[in-house]
């Protein structure tokens, strides 16, 4: 029997061969605690065998198996039973758009592919580029240059270079290992090339795209899954960039008959800020990263936009020229980062039409500028790809030509519509999540998955629709505030979006900093002393210095910020000039008079920071949908991004502080999904109706009932409301009396805000009957 899933608890599984485990045994030992958290839901990383020594599970090796390093099917099995003996289901996430090839020989459907070649059994299993090579072999972009070819070795049945091994074709082993290369159904050649002869996940080499659009491939890789649903083992699955895919909406369709009507199915779909989900799709909804801005950015004061933008502007950087330098980064991820897939589909889109056109590259990489969302061709976004033609044709007229190559291609709506939306999909992140981010230093905070940072925050008004039209269209989706993905933790968010309450402060602080520790580059500084704030330890200094943790971290978090961005250095052309100058200016920071002054800061400001986090919190565990708590957030996380998001939890710590009680946010945590689980239909079909405040201090709360039974308020832009105060302000409770589950107060009618959040900056309202 399936257990109604009412919140979800993220736990990231690793074998014992990536440094330290945390397998199905150990989720076991912690199903009492979770348990005793309110937690109705385990929610699993990928469970497949993986790559030895993965740290995250999404370069799936073997499709077929669970992990053995995990505990295998076994271990998955005795999990299962043993939490559905507390009344705890189990989610899993899975990964359908693609497998890890970093190690050949761990995957028997690619080793095999690379020995035989299109007469492999699992040849049509990839999305193998077979016309490539004008002899019809797999292009493989591994080698340091062309010219390491050379030092290929034979031996035995594998062809050797250092730790590379690679399969020999039957009765092709004879001979010097460059001869028997050029023998081989795969041609070896350096990744600076920019070829590669299969789809891949994004620009990642190592992992390789699977075609789900063939049944076969499909039932191959789903009959464990399907199976785990044919015998109540899971009760949900996540499904990994399905846009990554040929058809997401008929995959999602095969997978819905697969496990079956009551298997929850969340995906991780990546919404742009006006786009909404396509409504036909057989699923719960997204993975949360849309609640996710609404959330975080309704704490954000929009007064602080023009001092900031000010501040990023002092750096030599025109903020409001950044939709043309997103349109670059666009296009310099489709013509150079994926040049490799703009080739194959200029290829598809030249056979489908019939014609060619010099131009077409630049034409295609011109339209997905106009593109704002990761793909267009779900029914309800049909407008998108004729309104982009249109707009590309206006802006670049001599494109004209290309652009009905292009359409003439796209109305057969076969292969060069498929590639084209995949390339979309992987312009868009590379340029985006993967470089955007890490450049606008405006409000960090902003810069997640699936926001948008040129808008300064979220407004209460938006905040409430959105809410309330997600009751009614998609009140399964997935809410969260961390993932495994996040740009930051929920806490250090909360921190930086405290800087919107005082621009003028915050920019005399980095004006005395730069004076004292002038960093190399001064938009780089920008975004980077918001990070060093955001994890900035509360204690301050351990014996007059920084920690070697947080340096080790923070230096680690540095190099890739300054590589993701791409201004000075990047991962393919590292300057080790500028990196080694940006690293000495972080320790400077840290070891000199700088880090005294964040320490005061930060000390000044963390009780508007953790009053911003319990609010965001508590919406995150109420709003229409189902929540997530991310591994270890129920106490402060001063995570950053992966892998530092990745790092092992102390439970010993959250045992006892949920023992205690006394920690505000494991407080506000389990009093919400308990109360969650003691009124299921309130969360789970109530309706999202906004309770207005009234007062000189009203635009400092956002309130609002769910169902018949519950009222959640929570207290906002408390830098300001520190020094009014919430004088004459109230909030007009429905009929009835209401008592709040975290502190027992009771109240009913108008009541002042004032004793509502006298200990605590949220409240959780419960319906009171004596």
């Amino acid at each position: 029997m399936a257990f109604p899933i009412l919140s979800t608890y993220r736990l990231q599984l690793r074998g014992e061969s990536s440094g330290f485990a945390f397998t199905f045994a150990d989720a076991e030992n912690l199903l009492d605690y979770l348990d005793e958290l309110g937690v109705s839901h385990l929610y699993l990383s990928p469970i497949m065998t993986a790559t030895t020594g993965s740290n995250h599970g999404y370069d799936v090796t073997d499709p077929t198996t669970v992990s053995p390093e995990l505990g295998g099917r076994d271990g998955l099995a005795r999990l299962s039973a043993a939490a559905r003996e507390r009344g705890i289901g189990l989610v899993v996430d899975i990964v359908p758009n693609h497998v890890g090839i970093d190690q050949p020989q761990q995957n028997a459907w690619w080793w095999d592919v690379l020995r035989h070649g299109r007469s492999s059994d699992y040849a049509t299993y990839f999305d193998i580029d077979w016309d490539l090579d004008e002899d019809g072999r797999i292009v493989l972009p591994i080698l340091g240059s062309d010219g390491d070819a050379a030092d290929l070795e034979v031996d035995g049945e594998l062809l050797r270079l250092g730790d590379l091994a690679l399969p020999i074709a039957p009765g092709t082993g004879e001979g010097t290992g460059p001869e028997v290369h050029d023998r081989q159904h795969y041609r070896l050649v350096g990744w600076r090339n920019g070829v590669c002869g299969y789809r891949r996940f994004f620009s990642i080499t190592s992992l390789a795209g699977l075609r789900q659009e063939d049944r076969a491939v499909f039932d191959a890789t789903h009959a464990e899954v399907a199976r785990w649903a044919a015998e109540g083992l899971v009760d949900g699955v996540r499904i990994d960039h399905p846009d990554g895919l040929s058809d997401p909406g008929g995959y999602l369709a095969w997978l819905r008959e697969a496990v079956g009507p009551q298997t929850w199915i969340v995906i991780e779909k990546i919404l742009a800020v006006d786009e909404a989900l396509e409504p036909t799709l057989p699923i719960g909804g997204t993975t949360g990263y849309d609640v996710l801005r609404e959330v975080g950015g309704v704490f954000v004061d929009p007064q602080g936009a023009p001092a900031l933008t000010a501040l990023v502007e002092s750096a030599g950087l025109d903020y409001a020229a950044t939709p043309k330098m997103l349109a670059e980064l666009k296009i310099r991820a489709a013509t150079d980062t994926l040049a490799s897939e703009l080739r194959r589909l200029r290829r598809s889109i030249v056979a489908a039409a019939g014609a060619d056109h010099p131009r077409l590259p630049d034409a295609v990489a011109a339209l997905l500028t106009h593109i704002g969302v990761y793909r267009c061709d779900y029914p309800g976004l049909a407008a998108i790809m004729p309104t982009a033609l249109a707009e590309t044709q206006a802006q670049s007229p001599e494109l004209g030509p290309a652009l009905q190559v292009i359409a003439a291609a796209l109305a057969s709506g076969a292969e060069p519509a498929t590639r084209l939306q995949q390339l979309c999909g992987a312009v868009t992140a590379k340029s985006v999540e993967d470089c955007y981010f890490y450049r606008d230093a405006r409000l960090v905070s902003l810069n997640e998955v699936g926001g948008e940072p040129h808008r300064f925050g979220v407004g209460a008004a938006e905040f409430h629709h959105s809410a309330a039209t997600r009751a009614r269209l998609w009140p399964q989706t997935m809410t969260t505030l961390t993932t495994h993905d996040t740009k930051r933790g929920e806490d250090v968010r909360a921190r930086i979006g405290v800087l919107s309450q005082v621009p003028s402060l915050w920019t005399e602080f980095v004006g005395r900093w730069e004076a004292a520790a002038p960093s190399p580059d001064p938009a780089t500084g920008r975004f980077l002393w918001q990070n060093i704030f955001g994890v900035w330890p509360v204690s301050g200094l351990e014996n007059g210095k920084v920690g070697a943790e947080l340096r080790d971290r923070l230096h680690g978090y540095t190099e890739k910020a300054i590589r993701e961005a791409a201004w000075h250095t990047s991962w393919n052309e590292p300057d080790t000039e500028f990196e080694d100058a940006v690293h000495r200016w972080l320790d400077s920071v840290f070891d000199g008079p700088v880090a005294g002054q964040l320490t005061e800061l930060v000390t000044q400001l963390n009780p508007h920071a953790a009053s911003d986090a319990l609010g965001q919190k508590l919406l995150a565990l109420t709003v229409p949908g189902i929540p997530d708590v991310y591994q270890g957030t129920e106490l402060w996380d001063d995570s950053l991004v992966d892998p530092d998001n990745r790092r092992a939890v102390d439970y010993a710590a959250r045992r006892a502080a949920l023992k205690a009680l006394e920690h505000p946010k494991i407080r506000v945590v389990t009093t919400a999904l308990r109360v969650r689980r003691a009124h299921p239909d309130s969360f789970l079909r109530g309706d999202y109706v906004p309770v207005l405040a009234n007062g000189d201090a009203s635009e400092h709360v956002l309130a609002f009932r769910r169902g018949e039974d519950i009222v959640v308020a929570v207290t906002r832009w408390t830098v300001r409301l520190t020094e009014t105060g919430w004088g004459n302000t109230v909030l007009s409770l429905p009929e009835g009396t209401w008592k709040d589950a975290l502190t027992g107060v009771i109240a009913d009618g108008p009541t002042s805000t004032a004793e509502l959040f006298a200990e605590l900056p949220v409240v959780l309202l419960e319906r009171h009957r004596d």
